[in-house]
């Protein structure tokens, strides 16, 4: 019995985390409703961007609700990594939220360039090694997955897990040439590690559902219209 109710209360405080995240982003404007068009081309009825966690208070509580996903989920990592350019200030508040938890691990990230004067190469921060959680914001193709991946095998480092703020739970692909699985599945698959989300699509739907909702009720249909068309 003490375990069920252990069990239960443990996906009760991640239940409660993901709402708490979806209403964050939607105070601070990073999640919004309408009709909007993504790089992919898709008509889309709702748009989150992360680069809108563009101040102190709202990036830290952001790196807070990042630092808790990864601990929450038992992965054993030895450091950080951020990849140009969204998941260089997101890795290092990342770091900064786990120290404050208790948990202070080492970070990099890359540049775009290589350097050839000064420290010279295109890493920066402590050396990879061991084993790395990739931190971005969104993964819409997995090019940028894919790149870190390379960049942490290179140094023989092993990458273990990718953190982001929202899973889209969309097809990849273009219209009429649709994957049957997400970008998220795919670097799963591709590279044999977990991707993990503070929040997803069904976590949204759900929090449309909620009683006290009612403003934001109205996009639940085109949310969910959006869901059955393009859902992995």
């Amino acid at each position: 019995m003490a375990l069920s109710i252990l069990i239960a209360n443990e996906t009760m405080v991640g239940a409660n985390l993901r709402e708490d995240f979806i209403r964050f982003a939607l105070d601070t404007g990073v999640l919004r409703f309408g009709e909007f068009l993504t790089k992919a081309g898709r008509k889309t009825p709702y748009f989150f961007n992360a680069g809108l966690f563009n101040d102190g208070q709202s990036l830290g509580r952001l790196a807070d609700f990042y630092a808790k996903t990864l601990l929450d989920a038992g992965t054993e990592f030895d450091m950080l990594f951020g990849p140009a350019y969204k998941g260089i200030p997101l890795v290092a508040a990342v770091a900064m939220a786990l120290s404050n938890r208790g948990r202070n691990v080492p970070f990099a990230y890359n540049r775009k360039e290589i350097k050839d004067h000064g420290e010279g190469g295109s890493l920066i921060g402590a050396p990879l090694k061991g084993r790395v959680v990739i931190v971005d914001d969104v993964i819409s193709a997995g090019t940028s997955v894919n790149e870190s991946v390379n960049v942490i095998h290179a140094v023989s480092a092993k990458p273990v897990a990718v953190l982001i703020a929202l899973d889209r739970m969309e097809r990849s692909g273009k219209e009429g040439h649709l994957s049957p699985h997400s970008a998220v599945q795919e670097v799963q698959q591709t590279h044999r590690i977990p991707v993990l989300s503070i929040a997803n699509l069904d976590d949204l739907l759900h929090y449309l559902s909620l009683e006290g909702n009612t403003s934001l009720s109205q996009y639940r249909p085109a949310v969910e219209a959006y869901r059955q068309h393009y859902g992995a």
